[in-house]
C-alpha cells in the first residue's frame, strides 16, 4: 500500500497546478490524504459509489473516480473545482495514484525476493523465473554487505544507507531482522575488493556522522550469478561474527581476511575444550597475569621479535627472556620457536570462541 504521506504529496502537487480540491478514500469511505477539511461529509456518497458498477460518476457535484489494483478495488478519488477540467484532472489523479500502486507493488515484489533469496527460500528454478519477471539481471557480479546498528529497528540507519545508494537502481536495501541492514550491490566489471573495502567505509563514515549511528560492516565474496547472493550473504553473517570474536576493534570486516578465525568458529565446542585441555593441561590463559599476557600478546604483534618486542615494553632484553623462559616451563611451549608460537596463538583464539559462544548461552 501506499502510504499517506506520499498520497497527500501527490494530490497536493496537482492542486497547486489546478486549484482543484482532491481527496482519497478507502473503500469504506474513510479519507486517506486530501486538501479539502470536510472530506468525512462524503462517506456516504463514497460507499454508495463503491458498491456501483461504474468506473466514474457525478455524485453531490463532485467527480469521483475508482482506482484499481490488479481488478481489487483499492481507493476512491473525488475531485470538485470551478474549472471545467475537473473530470480530466480527477483522471490524472486516478493514472498518478494506479502508476505509484504499480511501482510500490513492484518495489515490495524485488524487496520480498531478494530476502526469500537471501534466506534460500526460492529452489533454482523459480529464481531464475522470478528474476526474469522483475527485471532483474541473473548474471552479474554482486556483493552482499551487511550493517549491523547498535540499537534495534534503526530507521535513521536505514533511511540514510537508502539515501547513499538510493540513485543506484540496481542495488537492493533490504532487513531480515531487527537489528541488521542488507545491502545487495552490484559491481562494475572492474571493481574489485580494494572497492568494496572503500565502500564499507564510507557507509560506516555515513552512518556515524548523518545518522549519529555506531555501526559494524562485514562483507562477503564476490558472486557472479544471482543463484549465489545467498552465499555471499552467509558469508557476511560468519564475518560480522567472527569479527566481533577475534578482531573487536575493527568495524569493518571482510570475510575474505578472516583467516584462521573463520576456521576456529566453526569448530565444535567439545572438540576446543578437548584441545584446550591437552595444551594447557586443565589450565586456562586466564590464569595468565597481566604482565604475562601483555608480554604475550606484545610478543605476537611483533612477530616473536625479542629485541623490538623488549624495546615496546620498555623492560631489558634479558627480561623479557625471563618471561618467556617461565611461560614455557608452565605451558612446555616456547613462543621463540615458530611451531610452539602458532600452537599457542590457536589455543588463545580458541579460547576466546568459547567464552564467546559460552555468553550466547546465558
Amino acid at each position: 500500500m501506499i502510504s499517506n504521506q506520499i498520497l497527500q504529496n501527490t494530490i497536493e502537487g496537482l492542486k497547486a497546478i489546478t486549484r482543484i480540491d482532491i481527496c482519497v478514500m478507502d473503500t469504506e469511505g474513510k479519507a486517506l490524504a486530501s486538501t479539502t477539511s470536510n472530506a468525512e461529509d462524503y462517506e456516504e456518497a463514497v460507499l454508495t459509489f463503491v458498491e456501483s458498477p461504474a468506473d466514474s460518476q457525478v455524485l453531490q457535484g463532485y467527480q469521483f473516480f475508482k482506482v484499481f489494483d490488479e481488478h481489487q478495488l483499492e481507493y476512491v478519488i473525488i475531485a470538485k473545482g470551478d474549472s471545467e477540467d475537473v473530470y480530466m484532472i480527477g483522471k490524472i489523479a486516478s493514472f498518478q495514484i494506479q502508476n505509484l500502486l504499480v511501482a510500490y507493488k513492484e518495489r515490495y515484489d524485488k524487496d520480498n525476493f531478494i530476502k526469500n533469496l537471501l534466506l534460500d527460500n526460492l529452489l533454482l528454478a523459480d529464481i531464475y523465473n522470478r528474476a526474469k519477471k522483475l527485471h532483474i539481471e541473473t548474471e552479474v557480479r554482486r556483493v552482499v554487505y551487511l550493517i549491523e546498528t547498535k540499537n534495534e529497528k534503526d530507521n535513521n540507519a536505514l533511511e540514510t544507507v537508502r539515501g547513499l545508494f538510493s540513485g543506484k537502481t540496481k542495488d537492493f536495501i533490504t532487513a531480515v531482522d531487527e537489528k541488521n541492514i542488507i545491502l545487495v550491490k552490484e559491481l562494475k566489471p572492474t571493481e574489485g575488493y580494494e572497492d568494496l573495502d572503500k565502500t564499507a567505509k564510507v557507509i560506516l563514515d555515513m552512518l556515524n556522522t548523518e545518522a549519529m549511528t555506531k555501526v559494524h560492516v562485514a562483507y562477503g565474496t564476490i558472486v557472479n550469478e544471482i543463484k549465489d547472493v545467498s552465499r555471499s550473504y552467509k558469508e557476511a553473517k560468519m564475518a560480522l561474527d567472527v569479527g566481533k570474536i577475534f578482531y573487536s576493534d575493527r568495524n569493518v570486516v571482510a570475510y575474505s581476511n578472516l583467516g584462521i578465525g573463520r576456521l576456529i568458529y566453526q569448530l565444535p565446542m567439545p572438540l576446543c575444550k578437548m584441545f584446550i585441555k591437552e595444551i594447557f593441561d586443565g589450565k586456562s590463559p586466564d590464569d595468565f597475569d597481566d604482565e604475562t599476557l601483555a608480554t604475550i600478546n606484545k610478543f605476537f604483534e611483533n612477530s616473536l621479535n625479542v629485541s623490538e618486542t623488549s624495546r615496546q615494553l620498555y623492560i631489558h632484553r634479558n627480561t623479557l627472556v625471563y618471561r618467556l623462559d617461565k611461560l614455557q616451563k608452565s605451558t612446555n611451549l616456547d613462543l621463540r620457536v615458530f611451531e610452539d608460537a602458532i600452537t599457542f596463538k590457536i589455543a588463545l583464539m580458541v579460547v576466546k570462541y568459547m567464552k564467546y559462544m559460552e555468553s550466547l548461552e546465558y
